[in-house]
This record gives C-alpha cells, structure tokens and sequence, in this order.
C-alpha cells in the first residue's frame, strides 16, 4: 500500500476546499458532493468554518484508490492562519497549490510558494474556476512559469508533447528522453518527488471538470518515501476534543502500537526535561470522525491520546527534534 500525506494549499477563496471535496466524491470516498457556501462541505467541521465560509483549522480526510492511501491535509488559505498552514508543511509528502483561474498568482500565493520551497515539499498545480477565467489557460501557464518556476509544466498536454516539455525542465530527464526518444513515467515520477517538475492540471472544481485527470496524477506521478524500521514521528499540532488532548503525529518510521511508550529522550534531552507516557489510543480521523485502530505504519497521519507533554514541531524516536 502507497501511503502519501498531501497538503492543500491555496490562496483564500481559490476553492481549495471544494477542490478536496470534489477529489473525495471522484474516488468515491463521499457519497454526496458539499459546498462550502452551502455549509456542508465535508471537510469544514467546525461551526465558525461553515459560518465564515473558509477553513480556519487544518483537517484530514482519507481516499483510497486501488493500492493507494492519500490523506488530504486541508489547510487554511486565509492569511491570518496562517501559523496553523505553516505547522502542517513539515509533515507533507507532496503539495497541491490550487490557484483561481480568474485571479492568476496572487501575493500569498507567491508566500506559499517559497514556504514549500523552504521545507522541499514537491508539489503539484491545480487552476481552478477555468469556467470564471478571463485569461487563456496558455496566458495562466506562462504567468506560474514566470511567478513561479519555469518548471511548471502542462499535464494535459498528450503524452509526447507532454514528454518533451518535460524534459525541459531536467538535464537527468533531458538525458533519458534524447537517449530513448519518450519518458517512462517513474523517470517523471522521479523528477517531480525531486523539485525539478512541477505539473499543472486546469478545471473548474465546483463542476468536477478537470479532477478525474487530476486524481490519476496523482497516483500516477507519485512515489512514497523510503522509511526505515526503527519508530519515528513528527508532532504537527496538539489539539483538544472533551476532555481528550489529542497530539496529531505522522509516523515517519516503523510502526506505532496502541499502548506502547513514547518518550523524548535524546542526547539534548537534559534530566529534568525527560518524560515518559503511553500513546493509549490511535485515531484515524477523515472528515469530523475517527476510527480507533491498534497500530499505524510509517506514512499514516494520526492523533494520538495519553500524551501530556507533546508539542507542535516535536520529533519522537529517531526524528531529530
């Protein structure tokens, strides 16, 4: 099983949350399609979310496809939260940068685009509204190339434009497409994963249009990174639920047990500074609901009860804190 953390990412109002509800409803994860200014969208759970029409807290969803396990990390767009987006980038495997067909690269936009640059987060483009935009899909490609990165590179171009535009982009995959004649996908996979790639796929995500071709992107053109058998974890946030202090961790090695002992030593870790708990109960949460389960693999992003003493940002086992 492939298991991928990706991020969403956007500008407010770029349609970022609709874009995730329309990636769940197309995998078949949602049975009904919600809309974030009708209140309903799957993933906006808390009451001042539905009020104000925008996500303020980070939240998780699952889709499984065939052999694949993607989390979507939805993150909040408007700048004010924007400490809260910033907590999830270090546990991201890939990113999704949705940006408004009708706005173009705006300045947060730009803002996002060095945050990812800075914690080397491969990422992949969605423009969306193409039904609202003024400007040519060719006029937006041109303005990510310049914004951005002249990597950006069109997916829905057919496969030998597609080829040759990316071997634009790397001198590994320039190599390859001049001694075969055409790119295997894991050789673009490989490209991407690396930051020398960044595909852009074009729709209008309130209509569904462009997001079954996006979605095969996705599984298409990703790797899960390579992870080792000893535990670790990295802690994004901590959260509260009732009474339950919930530590929201990715596991980055190994596998985490219900009831096993988690602790903070390391070689910086001083004496009195040292603590010891049972992670008691793991939750798999999608959407506002969770299942309990007895163990999460290296890849799965979960909450863990029982831990006093965790922080945002903390590493656990052989994570580096």
């Amino acid at each position: 099983m492939k298991r991928l953390v990706v991020g969403m990412l956007a500008h407010v109002d770029a349609g970022k949350t609709t874009l995730s509800e329309g990636l769940l409803y197309t995998a078949g994860a949602l049975r009904r399609l919600g809309r974030v200014d009708h209140g309903d969208a799957f993933l906006d759970t808390n009451g001042l979310e539905r009020e104000r029409g925008i996500t303020i807290f980070s939240k998780q969803a699952l889709l499984q496809v065939a052999d694949t396990c993607l989390t979507l990390l939805d993150t909040p767009g408007h700048v004010d939260f924007s400490s809260e987006m910033e907590r999830a980038l270090q546990v991201l495997d890939y990113a999704v940068l949705v940006i408004s067909g009708s706005d173009g690269v705006q300045s947060h936009t730009e803002t996002l685009w060095r945050l990812l640059e800075r914690y080397g987060v491969p990422v992949f483009l969605f423009v969306n509204k193409m039904d609202l935009a003024v400007a040519s899909q060719a006029a937006l490609l041109k303005e990510l190339r310049q914004r951005l990165s002249s990597a950006c590179t069109d997916f829905s171009l057919p496969r030998p434009a597609l080829e040759e535009e990316a071997a634009m982009c790397s001198e590994a995959l320039m190599e390859r497409y001049l001694e075969q004649g055409h790119l295997e996908d894991g050789r673009i996979a490989k490209a991407i994963q690396a930051r020398k790639l960044f595909p852009v796929y074009f729709g209008a995500a309130l209509k569904l249009e462009g997001i079954p071709d996006f979605l095969q992107g996705l599984l298409q053109y990703t790797r899960q990174p390579a992870y080792g058998d000893a535990f670790g974890a990295r802690v994004y946030k901590v959260t509260y639920e009732g009474t339950a202090r919930l530590t929201w961790m990715k596991i980055t090695g190994g596998i985490l047990r219900a009831k096993d002992m988690l602790c903070n030593r390391s070689a910086a870790t001083g004496p009195d500074d040292l603590w010891e708990e049972k992670a008691d109960q793991l939750r798999l949460y999608t959407g506002a609901k969770y299942t309990p389960i007895p163990q999460a693999e290296a890849g799965t992003l979960c909450a863990v009860t029982g831990l006093t003493h965790t922080r945002p940002g903390q590493g656990l086992g052989v994570e580096v804190d």
